[in-house]
């Protein structure tokens, strides 16, 4: 058997056209649907980046392994401590460390370990193949080393290669000469001129009016990022450099499907595509950015082709994208390991539904914002730590399945159900941390918070409430002193 894990960042489900998509972004991805299965209700439990991966090949939630945020202590994997042996954890219960234990030679093709200073990534690959520009690259810089891997080792048995492409990332890049296949073509309908025009009025980084986070500079080395959403023709130029980033990602996706295929390996091939997280494309105002532990940041694609299972099938089930180990486990004829937290759906690879996943999902975010969400039933509470100077209110209900872009707060209107989600996420907490290993039993999320909250907005917000005078919302000033007395940037100021 032989597995292609197709790591693509930044990338929405709701963007490809096996998922409703309006727009032909991945008629390859689409393929590889229709032979697998598709997972609809599936989530990273701690977005973004680096949280999201150390969940999914440590198989454990951010709350264990300490890493929640993108900086300070919480970016770094915790020390195991006095029961650490002559090698740790991550030797031998990291996804490619395990699938080398049921015989897999396994290759990564990522800068992601030297562009987070995540070594731990590394870790049980018997190749790294570091294609150099820390997420940068476009799609033509990493094909090349993924179709000369192919040529040399496809026809080997038990192969594993996890190949990151990093097109759908901001700031969108598709090189110039794709063109753009979307003009004229309709954007997301929701966002209408009256929506906009909030979205403007809007305050906290990435916002409309500073795409580049805290500023709406032009970068003319990227011709398709937009630095500030002025109007509806900046909405929909938006979301044509995110979506062609997605087909120009998606056609290199079509050299590596066609390359396999002429090695003949298509027949015993498992290919899995998935995320390390989403993106918010106007969600709370956001652009170009994976903000929040919401709806539209967590949720991510999962599509598992996979020799004898259900073909152009769907899973409504929900899913962590930690439950990827034990489930591989399962349908290899493994033993999950005593660490992992996740959960095996491999009956649903097989037959669709036969599961029904979890009863409810708790996401987290440290990096952009203090965040933890429940998501349950069509219901998604959130409760904010520290707002990343958007103004969030400290609890926030949505039903998204009425409401995926999380327009409308229901908090105030069903307070049993804020009440019930606020319950969930205490009891849960209560259980992580009652299950942490000795000297382990402190919430990553609160050391964030007492570093000086999320890296990416930490030390700003003097700054910002300067840009906020200039672009006539100083209203938000004062809120945000008050919320953010402690910030490095305005500590200790009169």
């Amino acid at each position: 058997m032989r597995i292609l894990f197709l790591d693509l960042d930044t990338l929405r489900p709701d963007h490809l056209g096996c998922y409703g998509y309006h727009r032909n972004t991945s008629p390859n991805i689409d393929q590889i649907a229709a032979e697998g299965v598709r997972f609809d209700n599936y989530y990273c439990s701690d977005a973004p980046c680096l949280p999201s991966r150390a969940a999914l090949f440590t198989g454990r939630f951010g709350i264990h392994t300490g890493v929640v945020g993108h900086g300070g202590t919480a970016a770094d994997i915790r020390l195991q401590g006095p029961d650490r042996g002559f090698a740790d954890l991550c030797r031998h219960d990291n996804l490619p460390a395990f699938l080398r234990s049921q015989g897999f030679k396994a290759a990564s093709i990522s800068p992601f370990a030297e562009r987070h200073g995540a070594w731990w990534f590394n870790a049980g690959f018997n190749e790294m193949h570091n294609t150099g520009k820390g997420g940068m690259e476009s799609a033509e810089e990493v094909t090349p080393t993924a179709l000369d891997w192919i040529r040399r080792n496809a026809k080997g048995d038990q192969w594993f290669l996890h190949l990151n492409y990093w097109d759908p990332h901001t700031p969108y890049r598709a090189p110039a000469d794709f063109g753009n296949p979307f003009e004229g073509q309709p954007v997301a309908q929701w966002i209408t001129p009256d929506i906009l025009e909030l979205h403007r009025r809007a305050v906290g980084p990435h916002t409309a009016r500073e795409i580049g986070m805290y500023n709406s500079d032009p970068l003319p080395q990227f011709p398709r990022h937009v630095p500030e959403v002025r109007h509806m023709e900046d909405v929909r130029r938006h979301f044509d450099g995110y979506d062609c980033g997605i087909a120009y990602m998606d056609q290199h996706i079509g050299q590596v499907m066609n390359a396999l295929a002429d090695e003949g390996v298509m027949d015993d091939l498992v290919i899995i595509v998935s995320s390390d997280h989403a993106e918010n494309q106007g969600e709370f105002g956001i652009y170009a950015e994976h903000a929040t532990a919401d709806h539209a940041t967590c949720r991510i694609p999962m599509i598992i082709r996979w020799p004898g299972g259900a073909r152009g099938a769907s899973d409504a089930g929900l899913h962590y994208n930690l439950d990827l180990c034990p489930t591989l486990a399962a349908l290899l004829g493994g033993q999950p390991r005593a660490s992992w937290d996740g959960v095996s759906y491999a009956s649903s690879v097989l037959r669709p539904g036969s599961d029904g996943g979890r009863e409810a999902l708790v996401l987290s975010q440290c990096a952009h914002v203090c965040q933890r969400s429940v998501r349950w039933g069509p219901w998604l509470y959130m409760r904010t730590y520290h707002d990343g100077f958007h103004l969030f209110a400290e609890e926030m209900l949505f039903n998204v399945s009425t409401d995926p872009h999380q327009q409308r707060d229901l908090a105030a209107d069903q307070p049993a159900l804020t009440n019930e989600g606020a319950a969930r996420l205490l009891r849960w907490e209560h259980r992580m941390l009652a299950g942490a290993p000795a000297g382990h039993a402190a919430d990553p999320l609160w050391t964030v918070m007492q570093e000086g909250g999320p890296l990416h907005a930490r030390g700003h917000l003097k700054s910002y409430c300067d840009r906020l005078k200039v672009t006539k919302r100083a209203w938000a000033i004062p809120e945000l002193l008050r919320r953010h007395p402690d910030d490095p940037s305005v500590r200790g100021a009169a």
